[in-house]
């Protein structure tokens, strides 16, 4: 996913057992989830070595000039590559999520996961057609990227929040999220 201030690349795979994000960090032994791919891949000359793409990654970023990338591992792995940050530009990391507002800004920036939620939701509906409308298939990434995170900082709200598995639960925006959607639209933002 490509964002103003960064590329995010997402695996819904997990780390090989015994290797975290912080051993990424240094020189690592190859735990290929497939050798029967691996090894012909290798010796075909698509890959140079097993266990040095992380660190090739963390050495071409600084080679350019960009902030170290970062490696998570949450429900799924990702990889965070930074943009060059132009004096200033307010980034999504700035962001103080629990408000919604940037750090030392009242421009009310928020990040990109719940700009596009903000801009779905018409009335009230289920969380299903929020995912849909987002074109996003894994349910767990959805409610931890981008519900969660929108119900935290206010901008939408559950129409039975004292029973979040209420069959007939819904969500629409707050006054918060209102206010925020008609800002976006203003600008002409699109998803």
């Amino acid at each position: 996913m490509l964002f103003k201030d960064r590329l995010e690349i997402w695996n819904p795979g997990n780390l090989p057992f015994g290797l975290t994000p912080e051993l990424l960090r240094q020189p690592h032994g190859s735990f290929p989830t497939n050798p029967l791919l691996a090894d012909p891949m290798y010796l075909a000359g698509y890959i140079e070595r097993m266990g040095t793409g992380t660190g090739d990654i963390i050495k071409l970023c600084k080679a350019a000039g960009l902030k170290e990338p970062e490696f998570v591992q949450e429900e799924i792995f990702k990889i965070i590559i930074w943009r060059k940050q132009t004096v200033g530009q307010v980034t999504d990391h700035d962001t103080d999520h629990d408000t919604g507002q940037a750090t030392g800004q009242a421009t009310g920036q928020v990040n990109e996961y719940i700009r596009r939620i903000v801009l779905v939701i018409l009335g009230e509906v289920r969380r299903s057609e929020i995912q849909n409308a987002l074109g996003l298939r894994h349910r767990e990434t959805f409610i931890n990227n981008y519900l969660n995170p929108s119900l935290d900082a206010g901008f939408v709200e559950m129409m039975y929040p004292d029973n979040p598995t209420h069959p007939n639960q819904r969500y629409r925006l707050t006054p918060k999220g209102m206010e925020l959607k008609i800002k976006l639209n203003a600008k002409g933002e699109i998803l």
